[in-house]
């Protein structure tokens, strides 16, 4: 489960303003930070299924955000894309 500290850093990556926790790009790097560590966590846990479907329903998620930013706002798409270090 990720730390308030861990979420904030994510928060902090890439948000509009200070207060912005709810805009796509925002939540697009908290799933990011969540994904990366239940991907460490099946690491060592292979057997573990039901980390694995909530891995799979993140990863579902975050690619509905990112595609819907991708329609709305093409310059934002790319940043985030740079920022995350994720591939399209």
């Amino acid at each position: 489960m990720i730390t308030k500290e861990n979420k904030d850093k994510a928060f902090a990556v890439i948000q509009l303003h200070k207060n912005d926790v709810g805009s796509a790009q925002a939540q697009i790097s908290v799933l990011t930070a969540r994904i990366a560590e239940i991907t460490n966590h099946m690491k060592s846990n292979k057997h573990d299924f039901a980390a694995r479907r909530g891995l799979l329903q993140q990863v579902g998620r975050r690619k509905k955000l990112l595609r819907y930013l991708e329609e709305t706002d093409f310059d934002a798409y790319k940043e985030v894309i740079a920022k995350l270090g994720l591939r399209k």
